[in-house]
């Protein structure tokens, strides 16, 4: 399973559940790597999306404690009726912060866009810098939109 995120500096990922800072780059990056695939997200992150609906040419799964239908998604209650719901296909999950987390034990491969900045931000993802059992594998190029710099990594479980 992959997942895909955008990190600042000090590997904050937004704060009131949104991102500070949004870079078109990273929005086509975001599409390229999820583009026919299953994505896994939150509730309140699928919130977030335009107009609060699933993203279109994915297939979406979202996790919510609650007993809803969501058009237009699967609803999974829990991380193994979601990954159960996955199991034979490619799965990116896409946040927020609490579904990272919960599936972080599953994920082998991130797609991080590392933002050079640092807004102020409530919500992390693990600094995979500083985990012994994940290693970089593309640093990328540093690339620039307006004045702010970014790159995109990838990152593998060892």
């Amino acid at each position: 399973m992959d997942a895909i995120v955008a990190v600042y500096s000090d590997w904050g990922i937004g704060a009131g559940g949104t991102q500070p800072v949004v870079l078109k780059a990273d929005r086509a990056q975001f599409k390229r790597v999820t583009d026919g695939k299953t994505v896994i997200v939150g509730r309140r992150t699928l919130a977030d999306f335009p107009g609060g609906r699933p993203l279109k040419g994915r297939r979406n799964i979202v996790v919510t404690r609650q007993d809803i239908l969501i058009d237009g998604a699967f609803v999974a209650h829990s991380v193994a009726e979601a990954a159960e719901m996955c199991k034979n296909e490619p799965t990116v999950v896409i946040g927020g912060a609490s579904v990272y987390r919960d599936f972080f034990p599953l994920i082998d491969r991130v797609f991080v866009t590392k933002i050079d900045l640092c807004p102020e931000s409530d919500s992390f993802f693990p600094n995979l810098d500083e985990l012994s059992d994940w290693r970089l594998v593309d640093n990328g190029e540093e690339l620039q939109e307006g004045d702010i710099a970014y790159r995109f990594t990838v990152y593998e479980r060892k």
